[in-house]
């Protein structure tokens, strides 16, 4: 995951291309246990490589090859071939349900758009805060992201081991109220504070004012990405999404908090920030 994040874009790349389809095949399963229904094989595909034209209209400079772009040049038809596996697999069938169907659609918001937008963020960002201007590297604010979904979860757990006593909802039983604030606040803590505090020393106090709202959203927001994958694995009868990870479940189960956290903080950044 770390070399993935952290050694340049094209690891970057590979590493959310291949949680694109994870998370699309593991989200086919739940729907279709949920609805009682079986895709036909070109009708996932077409999903799939739908919404992968939508991740690839995303990626930014960074991502050219000999003067080609995989925006410019790739988007359009990847897209293309999606929608026509789409239309070839809605007629090998004679009856479409389209509760079903309607729900398979989402997931090009649910999880294309989640990543798309994560790869938009991969780029070198100058922020002004406060009259001071930060020059991020490409990896920074997912890194960020996911430094502040990690520690919430973490603290989340263990806060709500030690004091946990009020469920939050019947979705996720063993996720407490005590636990779930415990988490926010000292991933807040930790991400939003002393990270800028410990490693930046001479713009710390400035930086602090850009990454504790960010981390904030993040640990919030992804608590309810992290409640809504429950629901669909409690709606579909299942404990976890996919067994890729044993222990640990599958591609949902790691980057359900990430799905909802990113296109939230993206949004606010966009609108307060970048």
């Amino acid at each position: 995951m770390l070399t993935g994040l952290l050694w340049n874009q094209w690891s970057f790349f590979i590493l959310f291309s291949v949680v694109h389809f994870g998370c699309w095949w593991e989200y086919f399963k739940l729907i279709e246990k949920n609805y009682t229904v079986n895709f036909h094989p070109y009708t996932k595909l077409g999903f799939m490589v739908l919404g992968y034209g939508s991740v690839l209209w995303f990626c930014g400079p960074s991502y050219h090859i000999n003067h080609y772009g995989f925006k410019e040049n790739l988007s359009l038809p990847v897209s293309a071939a999606g929608f026509v596996l789409l239309v070839i697999g809605i007629f090998q069938k004679n009856k479409i349900e389209l509760k079903s169907f309607g729900a398979a659609a989402l997931g090009l918001l649910y999880i294309s758009l989640s990543w798309g937008l994560m790869m938009d963020l991969y780029k070198e960002n100058d922020i002004h805060v406060h009259d001071t201007m930060f020059v991020f590297g490409s990896y920074f604010l997912p890194v960020v992201i996911m430094a502040s979904l990690w520690m919430n979860d973490t603290m989340a757990y263990l806060v709500g081991s030690l004091i946990g006593k009020t469920p939050v909802t019947k979705i996720s039983p063993k996720k407490t109220w005590e636990g779930t604030i415990g988490g926010v606040i000292l991933g807040i803590v930790l991400v939003g504070i002393l990270f800028p505090l410990i490693f930046f020393p001479e713009a710390g106090k400035a930086l602090i004012y850009f990454l504790i709202p960010v981390a904030a959203i993040a640990a919030i927001t992804g608590t309810f990405g992290d409640l809504l994958e429950s629901k669909l694995k409690r709606m579909a009868g299942v404990k976890d999404s996919g067994k890729i990870m044993p222990g640990h479940g599958g591609f949902l189960d790691r980057f359900d908090s990430l799905l909802i956290a990113t296109p939230c903080v993206w949004l606010v950044l966009k609108i307060l920030v970048l």
